[in-house]
């Protein structure tokens, strides 16, 4: 048996460990970002377009919400 390749084989998983360490935790952050504007949206009371936003948010994920953080959720405030 070589031992030649387990370098390579080494490095490969420092790398993959330190790309975890760095999406896994956005990862989460879209998420909740996601769910933040999924829970705004059903929360208002008077909203004539709810279920198009519903269905922009479920269809376009992250994109959506980035849509409607600017597009409604900002000018909230």
């Amino acid at each position: 048996m070589s031992f030649i390749g387990f370098g390579l084989m080494g490095s490969m998983m420092d790398y993959m460990v330190g790309l975890g360490v760095i999406v896994i935790p956005l990862l989460i952050g879209v998420v909740v970002f996601w769910l933040w504007m999924l829970v705004d949206l059903l929360q208002r009371r008077k909203f004539e377009d709810k279920l198009v936003w519903l269905l922009v948010l479920i269809f376009l994920s992250i994109l959506g919400a980035i849509l409607y953080y600017f597009l409604v959720y900002s000018k909230k405030r």
